[in-house]
């Protein structure tokens, strides 16, 4: 389905009946990676989700855009569905745009039940190296940057940015770079506490892009959470371990 929002044309489903349930992805993702969890709940509940822009099937942004640019996105889809309350599942990215969307005033609709798997969110603290690291490539992209530098060696700045850059920047276009540049830098933490309604955190112990350590401060901040651990998991242990994620989400919800 496609519906035009501020001249976005956003690729979403909207499948099933009963409670609904609104399914936020993470960064670099689309909805079809949330195929499994679709098919598990639309039998007695209303799925909705949808490519963000700049992702899967839903254009990019006119220009970069921070957390909040989505959350006032997201907001007006969810007005075009006229929802007054729903549940929400969120995997990485797709928690923060949940903790900045939850912590605004006087939202139109209920937020009944969350469930956050792998979520991003806390900033992580940069240690002694990191700091001098990107001091130094500061330093060392200000050099190369100069006219006459840049005419010498024109890729120089470029090869530097990408042999720092995640897979997630070096994948992305140069809008969605920016975009992604804004994204991270923004430490959610004092908002987590925020989130009132009954929540169920689902991690993978071998969670590299968001640690289980961040899943035990969100435990802690939010005053009705739970977490399932699914060992041996990565960051996307909603795929590799389906079945435990799955019933998990089943009896929560």
């Amino acid at each position: 389905m496609v519906k035009k929002i501020d001249g976005i044309s956003v690729n979403y489903i909207d499948e099933g009946k009963g409670d609904a349930v609104l399914l936020l992805h993470g960064w670099g993702a689309n909805i079809t990676l949330f195929d499994g969890i679709v098919k598990t709940l639309v039998s007695g509940h209303r799925v909705i989700a949808l490519d963000m822009p700049g992702f899967g099937k839903t254009p990019e942004p006119p220009v970069p855009w921070c957390v909040d640019d989505y959350v006032d996105f997201l907001i007006r889809f969810l007005d075009e569905l006229q929802l007054t309350e729903f549940s929400v599942i969120v995997h990485s990215f797709g928690g923060r745009v949940l903790f900045k969307m939850n912590a605004r005033e006087g939202l139109p609709y209920v937020i009944r039940k969350a469930v956050l798997i792998d979520s991003a969110g806390i900033l992580p603290k940069k240690t002694w190296k990191q700091r001098c690291s990107l001091r130094i490539y500061k330093a060392a992209r200000t050099v190369m940057s100069t006219k006459i530098l840049h005419f010498l060696y024109p890729d120089a700045v470029e090869d530097m940015r990408r042999k720092r850059g995640s897979a997630d920047y070096n994948n992305a276009t140069p809008l969605m770079r920016a975009t992604l540049v804004k994204v991270v830098n923004e430490d959610l933490e004092p908002l987590i506490s925020k989130i009132n309604c009954p929540t169920l955190l689902i991690w993978g112990d071998a969670d590299t892009a968001t640690p289980i350590a961040d899943a035990r401060r969100m435990e802690e901040l939010i005053k009705d959470a739970g977490l399932v651990v699914c060992e041996g998991a990565g960051h996307y242990s909603f795929l590799e371990q389906p079945a435990k994620v799955h019933g998990a989400l089943l009896s929560f919800l």
